[in-house]
C-alpha cells in the first residue's frame, strides 16, 4: 500500500473526478459547453465533505483539448496545507479502447523531461502529453492559460510557508500522462522561493517510456514516487508484460478464453520490440484477488473483458485505497414503451437522474424532459428520429452508458433483448426462464447455436425454454432469442452454464 494511505485516498479521488462529464452529449455539444459542464461537476464534487477530499480543495484551472481528446485540471487545498494537485484524465472505456489509445510501436525523444541525456517515450504517450501541456483553458477560473502558466500563477499567489507541495496524479492513461507531467513540471523554474516539492502518485497507469525514461524519472528528488496498481488490473501491464495476463484469473475466474489470449497477444505485439518499463515504486493492491465482480467468473470472452473493466474502474481503485466512491452519474435501466413514433411519451427508468438531466434518443435531443423528484424516472416526448437507438441521459457528472434495455425502435417492432436468465446453470433439459423485451409468439431460443426444442411464450418480456443437448455439456453459453429477423445481442446477463447431462 501507499506510504501514506490518506494521500492515496485524496489523489485517487482527484483522479476519479477527472472522469466527470468525460464524454460529449450524444446529440452533440461544443467544446465550451462540455468544458462548462465538466467544471460545474468537478466544483460540486470538490465541495462535497463526504469525499476523501473533505470539501477542502478548489478548482484552479481546467482545459479540455480539441475533440475531447485529453483533459487536465489543477486544484489547490483550502485547509492551509499549501498543497496543489495536477490531475490528468484517463480513459473510461472498454479494454480494447484503452489499449488502442496509445501508439507504442514507435518511440520518440522527450526533451521536455529536462533530462540532460536523451530519454525515449512512446509516440502515443508523447502526443497525449503535448495535448495536455498545450491546451488552453477557455473558461474560468483561469481563462486563456496553459497548465504551466496556471500553476505558476497559483504558486506565485500561494504563501511561502509551509513549502508548497504539488501532487501529480491520474488514473489509467491519466496516470501515464502524469508520469510525464511530473518531470516536465519539476524541470520548470517557478516564480518564487521556496520552490515547490513534487510528489507523483499514479493509479492503474500503462507504461509511458523505455528504460532511459525510467532511469531519469527515478533519479529525481520526489517527495513521493509511487504507482498504485491493482494486482489483477490488466492495464498497468501494458506495455511491460501484457502477455502475463493471459493466465488470469485465479479461482473463481474467469479464465481467459482462446479468443482473449489471441486478443491480448495481438495487443502485446503492438510494441514492435520496444521494451517498456514502469517508473516509481510499485504499491500492489488486491494481491489475494479478494475484490472481484462475482457475477463475472464464467470462462467466456464477455466475462473476462467485463472483469477487466471492473478491476480497472475508478470505483474499484477508490475502494482499494479505502476512499468513498465519487457520486455516480445517471444510469438508464430501461425505457417503456420500447417502440413507437416521434411525439409519443416514453418513461425512462434508472438512477442518478438530477433536475438538470438532458435526454437524447440516439443523436436527437428531447425537448423539456420531466425529471421525477425521486431521481429514478424521467418522462420525455420522443424526438424525430429513425431506426433503433439508445436512450441516454446526460447531466453535469456524466452521460449514461448505452444499455440493451434502454433502446427505442422508431416504428417498431420492439428491440429483442435478453436481460436475465434463471437459473443460470443446469443440465440438459433444464427449463430456463428468459427475461427481456421484444419477445413474441413463435420466437426461437438458442443456447449458443443450438435451438431449444421446447419454447413457451409467456409475455413480451418472458419466455421459458428447455436447455437442449450440446456436444460439450460442461461449458458456458449465451442464450439468444430470435424474433423474425431480429436476434438479441449477447451479454454476461444471458449466460447459462451446463453442469452435465
Amino acid at each position: 500500500m501507499a506510504s501514506d494511505p490518506a494521500i492515496a485516498q485524496v489523489t485517487m479521488t482527484l483522479a476519479a473526478l477527472a472522469a466527470t462529464a468525460n464524454t460529449t452529449r450524444p446529440s452533440g455539444e461544443s467544446l465550451p459547453q462540455q468544458t462548462a459542464r465538466i467544471i460545474t461537476g468537478i466544483d460540486a464534487q470538490l465541495s462535497d465533505p463526504g469525499l476523501a477530499t473533505q470539501g477542502a480543495w478548489e478548482l484552479v484551472w481546467l482545459a479540455l483539448s480539441e475533440a475531447n481528446a485529453n483533459m487536465a485540471f489543477i486544484a489547490r487545498s483550502t485547509d492551509g496545507s499549501n498543497a496543489f494537485a495536477v490531475v490528468a484524465r484517463g480513459t473510461d472505456a472498454d479494454i480494447t479502447d484503452i489499449l488502442e489509445d496509445l501508439e507504442v510501436g514507435t518511440v520518440v525523444p522527450f526533451p521536455e523531461s529536462g533530462s540532460p541525456t536523451p530519454v525515449a517515450v512512446s509516440k502515443g504517450a508523447k502526443e497525449a502529453f503535448t495535448q495536455v501541456t498545450t491546451a488552453v483553458s477557455i473558461a474560468s477560473p483561469s481563462p486563456n492559460a496553459t497548465l504551466a502558466q496556471a500553476l505558476a500563477a497559483a504558486l506565485k499567489a500561494a504563501p511561502s510557508s509551509p513549502q508548497p507541495t504539488v501532487y501529480v496524479t491520474g488514473h489509467s492513461l491519466g496516470g501515464c500522462i502524469a508520469s510525464m507531467l511530473a518531470p516536465y513540471l519539476q524541470a520548470q523554474t517557478w516564480p518564487k522561493q521556496p520552490q515547490p516539492q513534487f510528489a507523483v502518485m499514479t493509479f492503474a497507469a500503462p507504461t509511458a517510456g523505455l528504460q532511459s525514461f525510467v532511469d531519469y524519472v527515478d533519479s529525481r528528488p520526489w517527495l513521493i514516487d509511487e504507482r498504485q496498481n491493482n494486482a489483477y488490473d490488466l492495464v498497468p501491464h501494458a506495455w511491460a508484460d501484457l502477455v502475463a495476463t493471459t493466465e488470469w484469473y485465479p479461482s473463481p475466474g474467469p479464465q481467459a478464453t482462446d479468443e482473449v489470449k489471441l486478443l491480448i497477444k495481438g495487443f502485446a505485439q503492438r510494441t514492435k520490440g520496444n521494451v517498456y518499463v514502469q517508473p516509481g515504486t510499485l504499491c500492489l493492491m488486491n494481491p489475494g484477488y479478494t475484490h472481484l465482480a462475482k457475477n463475472l467468473v464464467n470462462k467466456t470472452t464477455q466475462d473476462f473483458l467485463a472483469q477487466v473493466a471492473f478491476q480497472h474502474a475508478n470505483a474499484t481503485y477508490l475502494d482499494l485505497v479505502g476512499a468513498p466512491d465519487v457520486p455516480a452519474g445517471p444510469v438508464v435501466t430501461d425505457v417503456s414503451p420500447t417502440f413507437g413514433s416521434a411525439g409519443d411519451t416514453v418513461t425512462i427508468n434508472g438512477t442518478g437522474f438530477s433536475p438538470d438531466s438532458m435526454v437524447d434518443f440516439g443523436t436527437y435531443a428531447c425537448i423539456d424532459p420531466v425529471v421525477d423528484p425521486s431521481g429514478i424516472k424521467i418522462t420525455a416526448k420522443v424526438p424525430a428520429g429513425h431506426g433503433v437507438v439508445h436512450v441516454r441521459v446526460t447531466n453535469t457528472l456524466a452521460t449514461s452508458p448505452p444499455v440493451a434495455m434502454g433502446q427505442f425502435a422508431y416504428g417498431g417492432p420492439a428491440p429483442v433483448v435478453v436481460s436475465a436468465v434463471s437459473p443460470t446453470s443446469g443440465n440438459v433439459g433444464t427449463p430456463v426462464t428468459v427475461s427481456g423485451s421484444g419477445f413474441a409468439e413463435g420466437a426461437t431460443v438458442y443456447f449458443r447455436d443450438k435451438a431449444s426444442d421446447s419454447v413457451r411464450f409467456v409475455s413480451t418480456g418472458e419466455i421459458i425454454a428447455t436447455a437442449p443437448g450440446l456436444i460439450d455439456v460442461h461449458q458456458t453459453v449465451d442464450i439468444t432469442v430470435k424474433v423474425g429477423k431480429a436476434t438479441s445481442p449477447t451479454s454476461p446477463a444471458d449466460e447459462f452454464t451446463y453442469t452435465g447431462r
